[in-house]
């Protein structure tokens, strides 16, 4: 089947949007702001109570209203939201039918959305490095801070006059000396994801094993989880969760300072990664009821633990996930649309990496199965020119080509120290393409993606994990089979030109 059919079916097979009977309802921003709604809120108490609880507004501004943008820059103004581990085809404009994603979805017919969007390194830091300097991290990506000589894009930008704004809740982002904060005029930590050493006790009060099942404890998985149960001890509703608390920062920083022209706000969020945790009204999206009242599913876990009977309650825990990153994301872009901000903003939804839910055998990002789950990102670009909504583009894009494409559209071209292109050009059809192949490199794992094939192996040892392995994309868009031993003249080359990318010496490993 050709690309193109491929994504028509995906189109056709599409959810369309709907308005959930517990969507946000209608409510006044503070003062003359009409309202972007309520959370419909049942308790989610960390450890006591499913008893409903009053509506609370995810807004909770204190400001005086301000009113709409004033008027418009002299550039537009960017807005990021970066939503970590979030696989591509977990999204109905990408072609899921089962995954319910409505504000993205409509926010992708709104926007510009990149079929072939592919992780450069991985995961977390590597790929946050490439995002904020437009530098590659190949062939090693490395987890290591921002480097002193590092330019990032929040530094170029407040050389040019834009006010510059961090919200993030991916506390790796703020370990000692880590440094992704430079040049940003205000950032915001909104704590306690996964094993961030937010709180410290009490320790005895949470018992882990009450939260999944006893085939997947071990004493790692007991810390991890024993240390998320005591950040989430004072959760008591929706908007107390942490996708919800970072959207509600950032609809708090565009208020304040949605005149000081132009602006870059960037918003890093951990989910939907695990913990898979989402509230109990989007769990129950999937499927009535659950083996545990709430149950757990985060890092810690082995692979070797997971049996055949966990795997769908496993998915649909991280389907609810992604359901509820939508609806907290999808406020958000309300209220860049109540604020009068779209008219002049340019707005961009993508991720860092997927995960894996079961494929061959594998759970949660594993580099010894470097395909799509992982590498596939999605990329959507809403412009202020409504003539680009709606487009879909079918050229090869990276993660290394975000910077340039963000200063290009915010109309900076005296900045030139990145590696990657400027994908725009596609989109205005400068340009029938800008890559030929993208690489990947997570661990001791590299993969190289064209439009025909995509490639991963070991590159630095020789334990071969689900490879070296080869797709025929034409044939298997969803990259399920094997084909290495039907095109092994087609494997050789890719290898040499991963080799040659990564200007490393790989290992043969036998087909």
């Amino acid at each position: 089947m050709s690309r193109k059919k491929v994504r028509l079916e995906r189109e056709k097979s599409s959810q369309a949007p709907k308005k959930d009977k517990d969507s946000f309802t209608r409510r006044d921003f503070i003062g003359s702001m009409a309202a972007i709604g309520a959370m419909g809120l049942v308790g989610a108490g960390a450890e006591k109570s499913n008893e409903e609880k009053s509506e609370m507004p995810i807004w909770s501004g204190s400001l005086k209203a301000q009113g709409r943008r004033t008027s418009k820059a002299d550039r537009p103004s960017l807005i990021v939201i970066i939503a970590d581990t979030w696989r591509a085809d977990h999204l109905g404009c990408y072609g899921s039918n089962r995954i319910k994603t409505p504000y993205l979805d409509e926010f992708a017919k709104q926007s510009v959305l990149f079929e072939n969007a592919s992780a450069e390194g991985l995961p977390t830091i590597p790929c946050r490095r490439v995002y904020h300097t437009g530098k590659s991290v190949l062939p090693e990506a490395k987890w290591q801070p921002l480097a002193a000589s590092d330019t990032t894009l929040a530094q170029v930008l407040s050389k040019r006059g834009f006010t510059t704004g961090f919200i993030v809740d991916t506390y790796h982002h703020f370990k000692p000396d880590y440094n992704f904060h430079r040049g940003f005029d205000s950032w915001q930590w909104v704590r306690g994801q996964e094993t961030d050493r937010w709180k410290s006790g009490p320790q005895d009060k949470f018992d882990p094993k009450k939260h999944m099942p006893a085939h997947l404890w071990n004493e790692r998985y007991d810390r991890n989880m024993r240390q998320y149960l005591m950040n989430t001890q004072n959760r008591n509703r929706e908007h107390d969760y942490f996708c919800a608390r970072s959207c509600q920062a950032a609809m708090d920083w565009l208020e304040q300072n949605m005149n000081n022209k132009p602006f870059m706000l960037w918003i890093d969020m951990f989910d939907p990664h695990e913990p898979w945790d989402a509230p109990p009204r989007f769990q129950k999206m999937y499927r009535d009821k659950y083996p545990y009242e709430r149950y757990l599913f985060g890092y810690g876990v082995r692979n070797k633990d997971i049996r055949p009977d966990d795997l769908p309650v496993i998915r649909d825990l991280y389907a609810a996930e992604v359901s509820f990153s939508d609806y907290c994301i999808g406020q958000l872009v309300r209220a860049v649309e109540q604020l009068g901000l779209m008219d002049d903003t340019v707005v961009v939804f993508s991720t860092d990496h997927g995960t894996h839910l079961g494929e061959q055998g594998c759970v949660q990002k594993t580099p010894a199965l470097l395909n799509a789950c992982v590498t596939h990102i999605p990329l959507i670009i809403k412009h202020p020119d409504k003539s680009f909504a709606g487009k879909r583009i079918d050229g090869l894009v990276g993660a290394v080509d975000f910077m340039p494409t963000f200063l290009a559209l915010l109309g900076i071209d005296d900045y030139k120290n990145m590696d990657g292109r400027n994908m725009w050009k596609l989109v205005t059809q400068e340009v029938p393409s800008i890559h030929d192949n993208v690489y990947t490199v997570f661990g001791a794992y590299g993969a190289i993606h064209n439009l025909q094939w995509h490639y991963f192996q070991n590159i630095k040892g020789k334990n071969p994990g689900k490879g070296p392995c080869l797709y025929d994309l034409s044939n298997d868009p969803a990259q399920t089979k094997n084909v290495i031993k039907h095109f092994p003249q087609v494997a050789k080359r890719l290898r040499n030109q991963l080799q040659s990318h990564l200007k490393t010496e790989i290992p043969v490993l036998k087909l």
